[in-house]
């Protein structure tokens, strides 16, 4: 058994702190928005040019003039603004967003991350994830964990990378990773998704790994 994709959006929205600027990437963590918990003050924020985002509208309620950085129609909140996009990555840059949750084609156990293109494959560019790994605060990876059988956490990325040693924590369909950058000990496995074994995220991670000694589980 493992994590549903709203399962590992509610994971990642325990990540969230009161007063946080926050900004979502494209995919799974486009889901954690529904999940940010009730009383809770966050502002989401999009490269677009939009600050305080709510969440997905219902079916025929969008407005096709709100959308997100993934083009995806979204709600606006009473404390919702908008700028331009060069302003939108003057906050990222200049570090005043405290947390991104991102998708990732692959990750590194050093905190490595590949997540805007796939060789031979014809894409636009990597938009902003590059800014935002280098100029955000924290960054947590919401992907699944293999993908077409194979793993996606690695000793060393194959694909372009978006940055390097960035990476602070990987919520798989699986299970939780923290990777500590700093001090060189690498990517420790804290929580398992419910129904999931050690052994099985082993055999499936070729990335170097420690198991926490208070390792947890968790139904998200």
């Amino acid at each position: 058994m493992a994590w549903t994709r709203d399962q590992m959006a509610a994971r990642a929205a325990q990540e969230l702190r009161d007063g946080f600027y926050v900004n979502l990437g494209i995919g799974i963590p486009t889901l954690v928005s529904n999940f940010i918990p009730p009383g809770m003050s966050v502002q989401l924020q999009s490269e677009n040019g939009m600050l305080g985002m709510g969440p997905f509208p219902f079916e025929g309620e969008e407005d096709p003039d709100l959308i997100n950085a993934g083009k995806q129609t979204i709600t606006a909140l009473p404390t919702t603004s908008y700028f331009s996009s060069a302003d939108s990555f003057g906050m990222i840059r200049g570090g005043h967003i405290d947390l991104a949750i991102l998708g990732a084609m692959e990750v590194s156990e050093k905190g490595d991350l590949a997540n805007w293109m796939i060789p031979g494959k014809m894409v636009k560019g990597m938009g902003g994830a590059m800014d935002l790994v280098a100029g955000v605060k924290r960054v947590v990876v919401v992907m699944d964990h293999t993908a077409k059988g194979q793993t996606k956490l690695l000793h060393h990325c194959t694909l372009p990378l978006t940055g390097s040693a960035v990476v602070d924590m990987v919520i798989t369909d699986l299970g939780v990773f923290t990777i500590d950058k700093d001090s060189g000990t690498g990517m420790t496995l804290i929580e398992l998704a419910d129904g999931v074994a050690a052994d099985e995220i082993k055999s499936k991670t070729e990335a170097n790994f420690t198991v926490a000694p208070d390792l947890a589980t968790t139904a998200a």
